[in-house]
């Protein structure tokens, strides 16, 4: 009984409760942030799971974009996933982009990861940081058709542990600026 004499019913909830409520609150919130992220100013939008042993300099994950529209400009920029086990605060990449005519150009970028004092640029939850990097910016493809993006680590080490995944994002330009 409370102070005013009603009966109240004691709510226990159970270990296995909480972790039910817990697992359906996470699920509810990776569904809301995935609907957020895919706006619909992006043209193509893709992520690679690299392996949990590290990123192999012989692994150059591929994306391959089929582009039609010739007259819009777009924005391409890289999403960068790591850990805290990534060893160094930057992180170089040799990019090859294939038009449909085969034609490539090859080109080499320098991302910094992390600042002087070893904090994680951009968005992070627990020891996951997910950084979204500019590649090109004010694109217009010359010719429509299947565009590929070949990445490949340029760092020292032969195996890099830490990069968890690596995506593409190709969206359309807000002209509007």
């Amino acid at each position: 009984m409370d102070a005013t004499g009603t009966k109240r019913k004691k709510r226990e909830m159970t270990v296995e409760g909480k972790n039910k409520y817990f697992s359906t609150l996470c699920i509810l919130l990776l569904v809301a942030l995935g609907s957020s992220c895919n706006g619909g100013s992006h043209r193509y939008s893709f992520n690679e799971d690299l392996p949990p042993d590290g990123w192999s300099k012989y692994n150059k994950p591929e994306f391959r974009a089929e582009i039609d529209d010739t007259s819009s400009s777009f924005d391409i920029l890289f999403s960068i996933r790591n850990s805290h086990e990534y060893p160094y605060r930057n992180l170089f990449l040799f990019v090859t982009t294939t038009s449909p005519s085969g034609q490539f150009i090859k080109d080499t970028i320098e991302y910094q990861l992390a600042d002087n004092k070893g904090k994680w640029y951009g968005k992070g939850l627990g020891d996951i940081h997910n950084l979204s990097v500019p590649y090109k910016n004010n694109v217009i493809f010359p010719v429509p058709g299947e565009y590929s993006f070949r990445l490949e680590h340029g760092m020292r080490s032969d195996r890099l542990e830490g990069i968890v995944d690596l995506g593409l994002i190709i969206k359309k330009r807000d002209n509007k600026q």
